[in-house]
């Protein structure tokens, strides 16, 4: 397949000003790894690499129940993963990270990915924000506008695993088994009562943090451990890391321990360190969905002097929720990570736990100061904000906060305090609350700033970015949303900027597909029923019942385009437009259920530059970008949203840009086109004599070479390597301009690079490579909203 070659330009280096946030590299190299793992317990060593010395410690997790195998591949690389999340919270400050332990490419992207945005968040939300834990060095930094924040080159020392490490058995996609990752807030408890009303098999995974932080879990836990079976408990001391990785940072005031704040001092990278350690349990018992606690108000896109960010809770986000799906996909461990809570607001969410499931309700603690009374049950400080906020919400609902531990002189500081320090809570959610609590009684008249409530929120509110419809599996949308609406007041929909009343059951609510959908696979070497699709990804081979039942199930579709032309005395002509039509299957054969279409192949193109050498059959650039462009748009007229142009031939590239600028003008939906660039990067590692292959040289003569070696005739390869009289006309020259020409004027033999360097075994790698990349992108594409793709991701 013939690949393009990007040209990097590069600009002159100039001198820069002093960089005002080197006051924060503060670590030399902070090393991790590699773990030790026994059948229930996983150390991981922590050292921090300073000018004045090392220091060292153990992040450590204990389970109750078997869930690693000591030796084996797959435990090993859980484990790094486990213990490779406290560190993300430290690329602002160090120089270098050093993983050590098992890591393969998508966990070392993933890494990178987070370790970019927690920075990026970490600078944003505690120094740039008013933080009490700061030193002044660090307490004034003013803000810069950057690309990226994270300081720290991430070091993986040990090579990745030959292949990806695989669990011993597959994980389960039972759709009736859920892992709730449980805190004892109001999030957790309805979401586990939810399921266990509906008999969907809910596994309650607590996380026993060290320190007094448990204290707010310990109620609900010996609740669930008593009653409710499945109830997990996995004890980290990742708490005591935290603070000691604090004792290291020079800016933190070295009394932060004795400080009272609702926040912490630097982290924001902590959902992950409790999700990833219970992931060994997940695996263990076979659970397929992940569900987590969080509700409307948590998925927030905002800037601070020009700066995007999450608001310091993207883990706790929508968009959090698919990167870690899309992240378990890549390793195929088989599960899918969302929140049932989406649609709720937080008052939303009290009222049905307080309705609905009271002996649930009974042991919510959300308190950052929670204390253990004379009989040993925790019991809130009734100061802090949460409590304010807990305590607001409850007599907002006219329900009896001393029913989870609040006193009566409690409640009543509570209230007296709301006006006055005020809720860290979606504004409209706090303003609907102090408007009950006047109309109530509870509050003076002249408490309420805003004469108006926001009924809304007592609403199930669905919104493109926060809260879509397809942010849950299909199989529970009506289920929950009878529940729901219960309770609620209706279900609004976000219409510009106002809310219009909807229906979450009608039949287009309930049928948009969830994008992370799986369709079981048939058993291996099942036949098909008569007339039904041999590959039920080629549209080409269904009938049109089945392409409409696939089109309910898929937006993506490839489009693979390739030439008919000459190359070279040893390779047939069509070597384009079958390489294109091959890649396109092998793409759509890897990637996950439900597979992208591949639509059937556009065989000729833009190949007039080899007309001189007969055989060759070419369309004008008007022609092609014209039919690449009806086509498009027949498929967006069909349901596709998403579409890939696979380009086999370099000399289409400018036409079918032309065709995707012109159908996302008109048809409104995302197209690409890929002429090698998600893959050429790697292929440049492969091939032996790079510079100027550029057509039926080494790589395409190995590529065919390792799918069609019968059409191959070695003995005529030839080596015509260009050597040009300008560094600006090399076609691989990073400095090089785009120009034309005729092939014969270039090259006799119709070659441009060395034919006789090309191998099967390379012309597999490259196939693996080129599938591999253009896969990993198509996957994406598959789990993305057009919303998320037009959005830049902070």
């Amino acid at each position: 397949m013939a690949t393009r070659r990007s040209k990097a330009r590069r600009r002159g280096r100039r001198s820069r000003p002093a960089d005002p946030l080197a006051v924060l590299e503060v670590i030399e190299r902070l090393e991790i790894g590699p773990p030790r793992i026994e059948r229930r317990r996983l150390s991981v060593p922590y050292a921090v690499v300073t000018p004045h010395g090392t220091e060292r410690t153990d992040l450590t997790y204990r389970y109750e129940e078997d869930v690693f195998t000591p030796g084996d591949p797959a435990s090993e690389n859980l484990a790094a993963m486990i213990g490779a999340q406290v560190a993300l919270n430290y690329g602002l400050f160090c120089k270098q990270i050093v993983f050590r332990g098992r890591f393969d490419p998508h966990d070392r992207a993933f890494l990178k990915d987070a370790a970019i945005n927690t920075a990026r968040e970490i600078y944003v939300k505690k120094f740039l924000e008013p933080n009490v834990f700061l030193t002044d060095t660090a307490a004034s930094l003013p803000p810069v506008k950057r690309d990226s924040y994270l300081r720290a080159e991430l070091v993986f020392p040990d090579p990745p695993p030959g292949a990806p490490a695989r669990p011993e058995a597959p994980w389960s996609d039972d759709a009736t088994r859920h892992a709730v990752l449980s805190s004892g807030g109001k999030d957790s408890l309805l979401t586990f009562g939810v399921l266990h009303e509906l008999g969907l098999e809910p596994h309650a995974v607590f996380v026993n943090e060290s320190g007094r932080h448990w204290f707010t879990a310990l109620n609900a836990y010996r609740h669930f451990s008593s009653t409710m079976a499945g109830t997990a408990r996995v004890w980290t001391n990742s708490d005591r890391v935290f603070s000691w990785m604090l004792r290291r940072l020079p800016f933190i005031r070295k009394d932060f321990a004795r400080l009272r704040s609702d926040e912490y001092p630097v982290r924001l990278w902590t959902v992950a360190v409790f999700l990833f350690g219970a992931l060994p349990v997940l695996r263990k018992r076979g659970i397929g969905r992940l569900v987590i606690g969080d509700e409307y108000d948590t998925s927030i896109r905002a800037t601070h002097h020009g700066i995007p960010h999450h608001a310091g809770l993207y883990d706790q986000s929508r968009w959090f929720d698919n990167a870690m799906t899309r992240y378990f996909t890549r390793k195929d461990w088989g599960v899918l990570q969302f929140s049932i809570l989406r649609p709720l607001s937080e008052l939303l969410i009290l009222k049905v736990l307080v309705e609905r499931y009271p002996d649930l309700q009974q042991h919510q603690m959300s308190c950052h100061a929670a204390h253990r009374d004379r009989t040993g049950r925790i019991r809130p400080c009734g100061r802090c904000e949460k409590c304010r906020r807990i305590v607001g919400m409850l007599e907002a609902l006219g329900a009896d906060s001393r029913r989870c531990g609040y006193t009566s002189d409690q409640i009543e500081a509570c209230l007296h305090s709301l006006a006055e320090k005020g809720v860290h809570q979606e504004a409209a959610g706090a303003r609907q609350m102090m408007r009950m609590l006047v109309d109530s009684g509870r509050l003076p008249a002249e408490t309420v700033i805003a004469t108006t409530g926001h009924p809304e929120v007592l609403a199930l509110r669905f919104e493109g970015a926060r809260s879509p419809y397809d942010a849950v599996p299909n199989d529970l949308r009506r289920k929950l949303y009878r529940v729901y609406l219960e309770h609620a007041s209706g279900a609004v929909e976000r219409k510009g900027r106002v809310w219009a009343s909807c229906d979450p059951l009608s039949e287009s609510s309930l049928s948009r597909p969830y994008p992370f959908h799986r369709v079981s696979k048939p058993a291996s070497g099942a036949r098909g029923a008569p007339g039904s699709a041999a590959r039920p990804y080629i549209l080409g081979e269904m009938t049109w019942p089945q392409a409409r039942a696939r089109l309910k199930e898929v937006d993506v579709a490839l489009l693979p385009v390739g030439a008919v032309e000459q190359h070279g005395p040893h390779l047939p002509l069509d070597t384009d437009a079958y390489d294109a039509h091959e890649l396109a299957r092998r793409v759509a054969e890897a990637c996950s259920d439900p597979k992208p279409l591949v639509l059937p192949l556009v065989a000729y193109g833009v190949s007039y530059h080899h007309e001189d050498f007969s055989g060759t059959l070419s369309v004008s650039p008007e022609t092609q970008a014209r039919v690449v462009y009806e086509i498009g748009m027949s498929a967006a007229r069909n349901g596709i949203t998403k579409l890939v142009i696979i380009n086999g031939h370099g000399g289409n590239a400018p036409s079918l840009h032309l065709a995707a600028q012109m159908i996302n003008k008109d048809a409104h939906i995302f197209t690409c086109v890929d002429t090698g660039e998600t893959s050429d990067a790697d292929i440049e590692g492969i091939i032996v004599d790079a510079p100027n292959d550029v057509h039926a040289g080494e790589i395409e003569t190995s590529t065919a070479l390792a799918t069609r070696p019968q059409l191959v005739d070695m003995s005529k390869a030839p080596k015509t390597v260009p050597r040009f009289s300008s560094r600006y006309l090399d076609f691989t020259s990073k400095r090089s301009v785009g120009w034309y020409a005729r092939t014969s004027k270039i090259s006799s033999s119709g070659v441009m690079g060395n034919a006789t360097k090309a191998t099967i075994e390379k012309g597999e790698r490259i196939w693996e490579v080129m599938t591999r990349r253009l896969t990993e992108l198509v996957e994406d594409l598959k789990r993305l909203s057009l919303q998320e793709i037009y959005q830049k991701r902070y």
